[in-house]
């Protein structure tokens, strides 16, 4: 092997381990973990939290648009008077009434009555009445209504799966229920049967999550019998 042969294998050899080196100080951000802000990754088999907290008043990627950070979903007194000054942005038309009485027929009349006297089914089975034709029901505000619906309180749970641009719909169909919409006199019946769907439900979510749930992948154990039948196999050669 001449001299100039040997050094030009040499620097062919030696040529990878020097960009290799490189590669320890002069990256240009190229390799990094890539995670997804949101993204919920597994650590030992486990699902973890996020690789990234949640700024403060960040967008919301989960159909909340006050999340809990904000307001408390605590059933509390002074948690739920916090939300009683919350002005209503939706103004009581035939459309926003419309969607209310589906919400409210589907959700709430069980309890409080298709009109709102208190007198739903659950009541029969021994649900204390609760009224919303009441005089002190009559003077609770749009904002209180709506944290109720929200966080629930005492015997009544939350109704958080209506989102919260539609329970003000449904604050403005309970004003329609009460009488305090001049000139409006409430639909109370029933927005459909049982299993009807279509236009007897609500619309599509507003504000859906947007990060898919994550996805557990169900555990297969063998029952008795199928873990008899495949030793059988074993021991007859089948399997």
């Amino acid at each position: 092997m001449s001299a100039n042969t040997f050094v030009r294998r040499a620097a062919f050899v030696a040529l990878p381990l020097a960009l290799g080196a490189c590669s320890g100080f002069i990256t240009d951000f190229k390799q990094q973990p890539s995670i997804g802000v949101w993204q919920v990754f597994k650590a030992d088999s486990a699902e973890t939290a996020p690789f990234r907290g949640n700024p403060a008043a960040s967008v919301s990627t989960n159909g909340t648009m006050m999340p809990s950070w904000v307001v408390s979903y605590g059933q509390l007194p002074n948690v739920i008077d916090s939300m009683a000054t919350l002005a209503n942005p939706v103004a009581a038309d035939s459309a926003s009434l419309k969607r209310g009485r589906v919400y409210y027929q589907i959700n709430c009349a069980v309890c409080h009555g298709h009109a709102g006297k208190g007198d739903g089914t659950a009541t029969k089975l021994g649900m204390v009445p609760m009224p919303l034709v009441s005089d002190r029901a009559k003077n609770f505000t749009d904002g209180y209504i709506w944290g109720m619906i929200r966080n629930g309180r005492g015997l009544m749970p939350s109704y958080n799966r209506i989102e919260e641009m539609d329970r003000w719909d449904v604050v403005n169909y309970i004003r329609a229920v009460q009488g305090k919409l001049e000139g409006v006199v409430a639909d109370t019946t029933p927005a459909g049967l049982p299993g009807e769907t279509g236009d007897k439900l609500p619309g599509f979510t507003r504000i859906g999550p947007q990060r898919n749930a994550p996805f557990v992948a169900p555990k297969v154990t063998a029952t008795p019998k199928s873990a008899e039948h495949a030793a059988s196999a074993k021991t007859e050669g089948h399997e």
